[in-house]
């Protein structure tokens, strides 16, 4: 599929709430963070909820099952149903089921939530290698998992028995900080074997698939806090997204974007999602203004002048570094311009 690069932040003269008919949101920096709700969240998520807008939460977590992520979100005050959370063990499940016979052995390493997506699709979970599995999935376990538990993957690897992998995220964040995710689990068989995963999540096709065939969204907004997963997902998926800025991304990484990770819109949190989002207009020399804004290509560096919201002297910003970055990555220092912005 040819895509134009993108050199701009995009504006909307309509709420997303509005332009969109379904938000596939991300949930951790997103929606909440260390088990709490991110600030602005709640209400958000019900003014668009209450303005007609689908609200489903998609996750690379395939340790929970959508019932538990209904739950939680439930209880931090926003109703959630399980058929409203997409996880990435249904991606690899759907994906296996697709290849192998229904009723056949799937070894798991991994917790509940790829127990009860491979049970969805007809297929049987195992536990051993011994066991004839027609194939093996890996997903996140949680730091319980035992260590034994890849070896019986590599084992049935070794064999030549198909291996899937929920999603390959090498770090997940916790209350102590960040932890070993399910791609660094993957790397363990991967190195044991010299074999290859087939991966379901984001952000790659299967994922995005999943989402749509659940949702059945016609125009979706991808809104996540990652430029190498929510974004490029969105990418992949040929939809729009909204980067928000209350998880992973900062200022300098969002200038840096290549293409593919080049969000439609930016905002700081969900508050962006009911409302219109502001242009970015050519400003003449090479520069670009948005709001009170303008900035510019200097030598070496990015220059920024005016005043006003930050965010519009970010996204300003954007627009300088991605032009000039072409379908690279900006190599303009954008230091001081951003902490002047307070990014």
């Amino acid at each position: 599929m040819s895509r134009s690069v993108r050199t701009r932040p995009e504006g909307s003269g309509q709420a997303l709430s509005e332009a969109y008919d379904t938000a596939l949101l991300d949930l951790d920096g997103v929606v909440y963070a260390g088990g709490s709700a991110i600030a602005h969240a709640v209400e958000s998520l019900a003014a668009a909820r209450a303005g007609g807008m689908r609200l489903a939460y998609v996750t690379n977590n395939a340790l929970r099952t959508p019932d538990t992520v209904a739950e939680h979100l439930t209880e931090l005050g926003i109703p959630t149903g399980a058929d409203d959370v997409i996880t990435s063990a249904q991606a690899v499940a759907r994906l296996i089921s697709e290849q192998v016979p229904e009723g056949a052995r799937v070894l798991v390493v991994g917790g509940e939530g790829l127990r009860v997506a491979l049970r969805e699709r007809g297929l049987v979970p195992v536990e051993s290698a011994d066991d004839d599995p027609a194939a093996v999935v890996q997903g996140y376990g949680g730091p319980e998992l035992p260590w034994g538990r890849f070896a019986e993957a590599c084992y049935a690897v070794a064999r030549g028995v198909p291996w899937f992998a929920s999603n390959t995220d090498l770090t997940i964040p916790s209350g102590r900080g960040i932890a070993p995710g399910n791609g660094a689990a993957v790397e363990v068989v991967r190195i044991a074997t010299g074999a290859e995963p087939q991966v379901a999540g984001k952000p790659l096709p299967p994922m995005h698939r999943e989402t749509i065939l659940r949702t059945g969204a016609q125009r979706p907004l991808v809104v996540g806090d990652r430029l190498d997963t929510d974004i490029e997902g969105a990418f992949n998926g040929d939809v729009d997204s909204l980067l928000v800025l209350t998880g992973v991304t900062d200022g300098a990484q969002l200038l840096a974007a290549p293409p593919r990770h080049r969000p439609t819109y930016v905002d700081a949190d969900l508050r962006g999602m009911l409302s219109g989002q502001p242009d970015v207009v050519a400003a003449g020399d090479g520069g670009f203004r948005c709001g009170g804004w303008t900035a510019t290509a200097g030598a070496d560096r990015l220059e920024l002048d005016g005043d006003g919201d930050a965010l519009d002297g970010l996204r300003a910003l954007c627009a300088v570094a991605w032009t000039a970055a072409g379908d690279g990555g900006c190599e303009l220092d954008g230091a001081k311009a951003l902490a002047r912005l307070g990014f």
